[in-house]
């Protein structure tokens, strides 16, 4: 069965760096829409990035330029480094992944437990 593992959270620094990553198993992740999405206290889930079947990559605006998505197919692992965070990154930072859509949290079908990432 699908399992989606985060890692690599914690605390950090404004303008400091964290690399998160989602180990990832039951499926062929290539095949698959993967990402990265986010929620903050009180707020709505939101996606922060993600990868489609097709390898393109797109990001949310408030992160590009700072955040690089990376699928490592042969360690089915999918990595984010985050540079130069701000204190609005602050969430817990969640690994998902569907075999048609990934972009809308309501079509999702798997997801991992989260990872919380903190920025002050």
């Amino acid at each position: 069965h699908v399992q989606l593992v985060e890692s690599g959270g914690g605390s950090v620094q404004a303008g400091g760096s964290m690399r998160l990553s989602c180990s990832t198993s039951g499926f062929t992740s290539s095949s698959y829409c993967i990402g990265w999405f986010r929620q903050a206290p009180g707020k709505e889930r939101e996606e922060v990035t993600a990868i489609d079947s097709d390898g393109s990559a797109r990001y949310a605006e408030s992160v590009k330029g700072r955040f690089t998505i990376s699928l490592d197919t042969s360690k089915n692992t999918l990595d984010l480094q985050m540079n130069n965070l701000k204190p609005e990154d602050t969430a817990m930072y969640y690994c998902a992944a569907d075999p048609w859509d990934c972009h809308s949290v309501s079509n999702i079908n798997f997801w991992g437990r989260g990872t919380q990432v903190t920025v002050s």
